[in-house]
């Protein structure tokens, strides 16, 4: 049914939970102390922790603090089991982590209920985690050969013209298939170059090093990066004359080029859903102590079930509309947000508006980011 390990330094207690554990048909391990606790859970699989608050040595706040710390018992179920379910030490127990608090004297039935339900939640998450990853299976498997395939087809298709009749075409021809070359090496590196950094961004989660390392820098006049990315972006689209620039300034403990990508993935996924002749309007404010860059366009947008859904390698409407683009980069876009300590937020009116917005904190580093 579950194993669960009993960490508590009075033997009798330690032996009237398991005896009650036992006989409900879950597989236990005991740990007399926090120490022992800590190692018992590297190293085994445990679906739920119990835990006492007052113990020698390391009490049950290190023992959280320990686990939560280290990505392979950051997500085990914990319940702290104290004497003592004082208000600051529940809200203490619980911003550090914990899951729910059992005080003791407790029931039987006090004791399964805690336990049946803390696994109940567990298995419940567990199920709606993997239900999310086969989806992201199938749309893995559904749209990223087709978005790898259709500008390689492209480069090998033009390639081909170029070898067997480069002789009997025109400069002009020569140029024109050359530069549809360069567009489809151009849309395939990038897809590339986002499935990387897709990957590196979720591989860090839990990495506090490796994540100091990547979001380190800081950005001295954010107006002048997004201008700058925004401008490219529209010409990549041969749609400069749509652009519209609301731009405040504002220095941010964020690094430069991060900025740089969030502005390049929202102006884009504005460019390509949009038909040229419509504005696409690309803004930045300050907002209290948050920053909040967003793009505005004209587009079929989305509906309210499908922005739960975005994420990465989700495309909607495939049937209808011939979508060019994986769904990496509000993805991307989302997790940088968050990993900065901001967020990803989409206000869509279908068939007239669609506002993505990111919004980072004016904050200093070690205050505003995610750990």
């Amino acid at each position: 049914m579950g194993k669960i390990l009993i960490i508590e330094d009075e033997q009798d207690i330690r032996d009237i939970i398991v005896e009650i554990l036992t006989e409900a048909e879950y597989e236990t391990l005991e740990a007399e102390n926090g120490a022992v606790g800590v190692e018992l859970a590297r190293q085994h699989s445990l679906d739920l922790i119990i835990c006492d608050v007052m113990m020698p040595e390391l009490d049950g706040y290190g023992v959280l603090r320990a686990l939560r710390q280290n990505p392979t018992t950051q997500t085990i179920p914990f319940i702290f089991l104290t004497a003592k379910a004082e208000k600051n030490q529940i809200r203490q127990g619980m911003e550090m982590g914990a899951d729910d608090y059992l005080p003791k004297p407790f029931t039987i039935a006090e004791l399964l209920g805690t336990v049946t339900t803390r696994l109940e939640k567990k298995a419940t998450l567990e199920r709606a985690s993997q239900s999310k990853l086969d989806e992201l299976r199938h749309n893995l498997t559904r749209s990223l050969p087709h978005e790898l395939l259709t500008p390689l087809n492209g480069i090998l298709g033009y390639a081909t013209f170029l070898q067997e009749d480069a002789e009997s075409m025109s400069g002009e021809e020569i140029q024109e298939m050359a530069a549809s070359i360069g567009n489809s090496a151009k849309r395939l590196y990038h897809l590339i170059q986002n499935f990387l950094l897709y990957a590196q961004l979720e591989l860090i989660k839990g990495d506090s090093d490796r994540m100091q390392l990547i979001l380190d820098g800081k950005t001295d006049a954010a107006k002048k990066v997004v201008e700058s990315v925004a401008q490219e972006k529209a010409k990549q689209y041969d749609r400069a004359g749509d652009l519209q620039l609301h731009l405040d300034d504002a220095s941010l403990e964020v690094a430069e080029n991060w900025i740089a990508k969030t502005t390049a993935e929202l102006t884009d996924n504005a460019f390509k859903f949009s038909q040229p002749g419509t504005p696409v309007e690309i803004r930045t404010r300050l907002e209290g102590d948050r920053f909040v860059l967003s793009a505005v366009d004209r587009g079929r947008g989305f509906q309210p079930e499908q922005i739960d859904r975005v994420g990465a390698y989700e495309q909607f409407e495939r049937k209808i509309y011939e979508q060019q683009g994986s769904g990496l980069g509000l993805a991307i876009a989302k997790r940088l947000a968050e990993l900065n300590g901001g967020r990803l937020s989409i206000d869509s009116i279908p068939g007239k508006q669609t506002i993505v917005a990111v919004s980072f904190p004016l904050k200093s580093r070690d205050e505003g980011k995610m750990r």
